[in-house]
């Protein structure tokens, strides 16, 4: 997530040069073409424009749905958040305070299911972005993702018993399980008295809230923007940014008739297509950037840090004297 103001006019050149690169070179083949004579290449204006009035729609709808999709993640975090604050204050409470073993190890475990969600919402997708040579080349200048810095079983083992650790670390879903877990050890209190049906009925809802943010949080990480969707966006745009310059041929041509800049105008053809072409995959390239919230590009929400400051929170109501730091953010990227 970008924490500054705005991105800087630099981060949006270097993120787009290689494609600004591009757009200018289409822009400059047609136009070299008719300068040399081929003036039959040049192709009406109109039917670009009504293309582009079309491609204006479908990338605003790409956008609208995209936002809907990293606002959507980030409500769900945002109820983790609050969710965890609750479970870990009626449980501490119910058990019986701060010093319980019982209440440190459940806590802890929690822990560890922040930590499996956000390593298995970080794992790569065929379908995602982050192995895009702009998306390396901006990551690589400006921060990096924790948990493709780091192992699960090592993060995993700062929180968990040896037999939890090695059980954990053998089952597919880790997240699903350490709630299962938390899950079992609730049935078991409440068997032997521990908690009344009561206190066992208000912690079950926390751990039902749990595995309801897990399965939210899966089902955006695991279902796509439609890829049909997608792809038209994409054919269009393509399509668009090779006709632009030459429907724009005969315009920039006679820009200039009568004046003394006749016979020169055609050339501004070249950066005022880029523009354009540039302003459309720009926007289709945002929009791109955030579909996928969890991804680990510079947009995505932050389960890093919002991990790490529940802990935090969750160890201070154990009154625990070492809390771990905040996650801060690195070139006003934080994750």
């Amino acid at each position: 997530m970008h924490t500054g103001r705005r991105y800087a006019p630099y981060d949006f050149f270097k993120w787009t040069l290689q494609d600004t690169l591009w757009l200018l070179l289409i822009a400059t083949v047609p136009t070299v073409l008719y300068a040399a004579g081929l003036h039959f290449i040049a192709l009406p204006w109109q039917p670009v424009a009504i293309l582009g009035t079309a491609l204006a729609f479908v990338v605003g709808f790409k956008n609208n749905a995209s936002y809907g999709r990293i606002w959507e993640a980030r409500q769900i975090y945002g109820a983790i958040i609050n969710d965890s604050r609750s479970f870990g204050y009626t449980l501490r409470d119910a058990l019986g305070g701060k010093r319980s073993d019982t209440v440190q190890k459940m806590f802890y475990r929690h822990f560890a299911w922040l930590t499996a969600l956000r390593f298995q919402l970080r794992e790569p997708r065929s379908w995602e972005n982050m192995q895009r040579r702009n998306n390396k080349d901006f990551r690589a200048g400006h921060y990096t993702i924790p948990e493709w810095e780091t192992r699960l079983d090592d993060e995993l083992r700062k929180y968990l018993e040896e037999d939890e650790w090695r059980y954990i670390l053998s089952k597919k879903n880790r997240a699903t399980q350490l709630v299962a877990l938390q899950s079992e050890t609730l049935a078991a209190l409440r068997r032997d008295g521990v908690i009344n049906d009561f206190q066992w009925t208000a912690l079950q809802r926390g751990i039902a809230c749990f595995t309801d943010g897990q399965g939210k949080a899966e089902r955006i990480k695991n279902f796509p923007y439609p890829r049909n969707f997608a792809s038209i966006t994409t054919y269009l745009l393509v399509i668009f940014i090779v006709l632009l310059p030459f429907g724009l041929l005969r315009e920039y041509s006679m820009l200039g008739n009568g004046t003394f800049l006749e016979g020169y105008t055609l050339w501004f053809n070249i950066p005022f297509s880029a523009v354009a072409a540039w302003a459309f995959h720009v926007l289709d390239s945002v929009g791109e950037s955030a579909v996928n919230p969890f991804e680990g590009s510079a947009n995505d929400i932050p389960i890093t840090q919002i991990s790490r400051t529940i802990e935090i929170d969750m160890r201070d109501m154990l009154d625990e004297p070492s809390l771990p730091e905040p996650i801060t953010a690195q070139h006003n990227i934080v994750m």
